[in-house]
């Protein structure tokens, strides 16, 4: 097996695009052995940020976050979804949202972050809401409690309630988004007007943008069945759709310093080739990756 150390830049003046997946493991395309499942070393050595989805489900361990911290190089980066608890996945409409469990949760979350945090490889926690999660007040007062829980840690906000953009109530979401200093995750998904969430390119963080690219398949986002999971992610972006959304990237990353896109159409594990595609097309040399193992024979 031969190791090839890979050291490569990030184009730009002052700013940085970075082109990440949403979890590092099911990636067939980037395993050295041809298995399904691709192991954090091995994808490190492609892309330097990635989404953890895990998190979602159960907050990590302390001795996880460490482990992953020595598979990748210094400056790789780490998105963390934030708990079910944390996005009130777990709640109906009439509950108590800060409950002192819940409170317990946050406290928890940000303990196991702290490596992360000292060493700056944390680049965002994602609160992806449930559909349910509408713009009300109660909703609209979670949202500072949730930056007053999480301190002065980025926090990156993606809704699935259209309410919240509605042509009466994008504006004061943005800048409500804006005085939390929150980052409004752009996302590329499927919308029927009422159903899915509309693409809005406003910058509301002071230094960083997010991109989701959830894939176009309407068909699969919006039919629930047996593969619904793999279903809704299932698409492959077109080159010229890849140089829409470049576009729109090259745009947004001129407001701010730091762009993220996470591409999260892997139904059918097309994200690595996307991904790839997109940064020719944007022109990206990553800096500092880690080293990519190929098989001689």
């Amino acid at each position: 097996m031969l190791v090839l150390l890979n050291w490569k830049f990030i184009c730009g003046d002052d700013n940085m695009i970075q082109i990440g997946m949403s979890t590092w493991a099911d990636h067939p395309s980037l395993s050295v052995e041809g298995k399904e499942k691709s192991t954090l070393d091995e994808y490190a050595g492609h892309f330097p940020v990635v989404e953890v989805d895990s998190s979602f489900y159960a907050i990590p361990s302390l001795s996880n976050i460490v482990n992953w911290q020595h598979q990748v190089p210094e400056n790789f980066k780490f998105i963390f979804k934030a708990s079910r608890v944390m996005t009130l996945h777990d709640t109906n409409d009439d509950e108590e949202y800060l409950t002192p469990e819940r409170r317990m949760e946050f406290t928890s979350f940000r303990k196991v972050m702290q490596p992360l945090i000292n060493s700056q490889q944390l680049e965002s926690v994602l609160f992806q809401f449930p559909p349910s999660f509408r713009c009300d007040l109660t909703n609209i007062r979670y949202l500072f409690e949730i930056r007053e829980m999480m301190g002065n840690l980025p926090i990156a906000v993606e809704f699935r309630n259209s309410s919240w953009f509605t042509k009466a109530l994008e504006a004061d979401t943005i800048s409500y988004l804006e005085r939390l200093n929150m980052i409004n995750v752009t996302v590329d998904e499927p919308f029927d007007g009422n159903l899915g969430m509309p693409l809005v390119l406003q910058v509301t963080s002071t230094d960083k943008a997010m991109f989701r690219l959830h894939g176009r398949n309407a068909k699969g986002w919006f039919n629930s069945g047996k593969e619904w999971r793999r279903e809704r992610t299932n698409y492959r972006y077109s080159t010229d759709e890849l140089n829409e959304l470049a576009k729109w990237i090259k745009a947004v990353a001129e407001q701010v310093s730091d762009v993220t896109v996470i591409f999260n159409n892997n139904g059918n594990h097309d994200a690595v080739d996307n991904g790839e595609e997109l940064q020719k097309i944007l022109g990206l040399h990553f800096e500092g990756l880690g080293p990519v193992q190929m098989d001689l024979f």
